[in-house]
C-alpha cells in the first residue's frame, strides 16, 4: 500500500474510533450518564414524532424482537421510553420517546449536526460534493463488504464494545 493510501486507512481508523469514544466520553459526563451509546442509538432508531412498532424499531436496528425488549425495558424503567398497546390489534407494541427520551435524541442529534458542519462550512460547494460523494462511495463499499461476509445475516450494527444496538 502506498503511503498516502495508508495515511487515509489510518485516518479513517481513528475516524471511527474517536467517534465512538467522543460520544461515549460525552455521555458519561453529561445529563445523560445513565444512557450507553447503544441506548442512544435505539432512542434514534425510535425517532422524536411517532410511535414505532417494535418490528419496526427492530428492522431500523438489525436486531431482533427478543433483543430490543430487553433495551426498551431498560429504556422505560430510565423513563426514556414509554409503551403502548394498539387500539385496534392489543399484539401490537408501540414505542415513542418521553420528553426525556425526545432531549436525549435532540442532544445527540446536535453532535452530529456540529460535527458535520465543523467539516463542511470550510468547503466550498464543488468540495462539498466531492466529500459527500466519496463518502458514499465508502459507506457503500463497506455495506458491500459487510453483506458478503455476513452470508444474509441479519445486519447489525456493532458498537466499540461489541455491545450490539
Amino acid at each position: 500500500m502506498e503511503s498516502n493510501e495508508q495515511d487515509f486507512a489510518e485516518s479513517l481508523l481513528r475516524i471511527f474510533d474517536n467517534v465512538l469514544l467522543t460520544e461515549g466520553m460525552a455521555l458519561s459526563k453529561g445529563y445523560f450518564s445513565d444512557l450507553s451509546i447503544a441506548e442512544l442509538h435505539t432512542l434514534n432508531a425510535i425517532g422524536p414524532y411517532d410511535a414505532r412498532t417494535m418490528t419496526e424499531t427492530a428492522n431500523i436496528l438489525g436486531i431482533t424482537i427478543g433483543t430490543l425488549t430487553v433495551a426498551i425495558d431498560r429504556l422505560v424503567k430510565k423513563k426514556y421510553v414509554e409503551r403502548q398497546r394498539d387500539t385496534k390489534d392489543r399484539r401490537i407494541v408501540r414505542i415513542s420517546l418521553t420528553r426525556q427520551g425526545k432531549l436525549a435524541y435532540r442532544m445527540h442529534s446536535k453532535f452530529h449536526r456540529v460535527l458535520v458542519k465543523r467539516i463542511m462550512d470550510p468547503l466550498t460547494e464543488e468540495e462539498r460534493k466531492i466529500l459527500t460523494r466519496t463518502v458514499a462511495e465508502i459507506d457503500s463499499f463497506v455495506d458491500e463488504q459487510y453483506k458478503k461476509y455476513s452470508n444474509g445475516q441479519q445486519y447489525k450494527k456493532i458498537i466499540r464494545d461489541n455491545t450490539e444496538v
